[in-house]
């Protein structure tokens, strides 16, 4: 006998959305970094397609939308946690990673919006294989052209674009610690060990196993810096569906996260 699935009770539209993200403070030509969960919401009519179409709709062709793309299973498998490999593994996986392709590479736990954005026609894609970004509007491509391969999140990243522009951030139903512009913070300050890590690219129309320098960043302490945000009034509140609102200035974000970094970690620079 099988059990019965409850009916879908309640439902938010496009339209909707768009609605809430209006009474929220975005606005045409906004330049927006979004990360979004679409469990979150609860049952929204068009699914992923609806979100992208209605945060597209929000800023209008004058703005901006910006999505963390992280194909983290192609990285240095020695760093791996969820889960590890065994260590006999490591040059085989080395071996066999797909080389990073904008359009075809695996992204692991980013969600089925950042995925149907990534499928939009005009987007552009930032060329790193771990720490690609997505772009669609006016700015993507200022966004999206100049990303490092070593420090794949500093001052060579969209998340500096980002800030230098002045653009916010828009979290939809999930925490800080899917804050990617606040990594940015991590490198300003100089808290963090710096790291070897290696990814499968493509170079000179070969394959190639590519090793570079990053920090093992950690996104562990976001939590407590969107509190202050809170508390200091930085951040609007709002509401779509089931889903918790945030949005917030991308600058006033990653400055805040600078000084609780260096008050909170003084010494730490001396000590890596």
């Amino acid at each position: 006998m099988k059990t019965p699935v409850k009916a879908i009770s309640q439902l938010i539209t496009k339209k909707e959305i768009v609605d809430q993200l209006r009474e929220l403070g975005v606005n045409p030509g906004m330049i927006l970094e979004v990360h979004a969960a679409l469990s979150s919401f609860g049952y929204v009519c068009g699914g992923a397609q609806a979100v992208v179409d209605a945060l597209i709709e929000a800023v209008g062709y004058s703005g901006t939308i910006l999505m963390a793309m992280q194909c983290s299973e192609n990285s240095e498998p020695t760093r791996w946690e969820n889960p590890p490999a065994e260590r006999h593994l490591m040059k085989q996986i080395r071996e066999n990673t797909p080389a990073f392709h904008r359009k075809e590479s695996e992204m692991r736990n980013m969600g089925v919006i950042a995925e149907n954005l990534r499928r939009r026609d005009g987007v552009m894609i930032s060329q790193h294989p771990n720490c690609a970004y997505i772009a669609w509007g006016k700015y993507a491509k200022l966004l999206c052209n100049r990303h490092s391969l070593h420090f794949s999140l500093s001052e060579e990243s969209p998340t500096a674009r980002l800030y230098e522009l002045k653009g916010s951030v828009l979290l939809m139903g999930v925490d800080y610690t899917c804050c990617t512009v606040l990594h940015l913070a991590e490198y300003r300050s100089e808290i963090r060990p710096v790291m070897l890590q290696g990814a499968a690219v493509e170079m000179e129309g070969r394959r190639m196993w590519k090793k570079y320098l990053d920090l093992d960043v950690d996104s562990s302490e976001f939590s407590k810096i969107g509190r202050r945000l809170e508390e200091k009034g930085f951040v609007r509140k709002g509401k779509a569906g089931m889903a918790e609102l945030r949005l917030f200035k991308a600058d006033s974000a990653v400055d805040e996260a600078v000084r609780y970094f260096t008050r909170e970690h003084r010494y730490s620079r001396y000590l890596i």
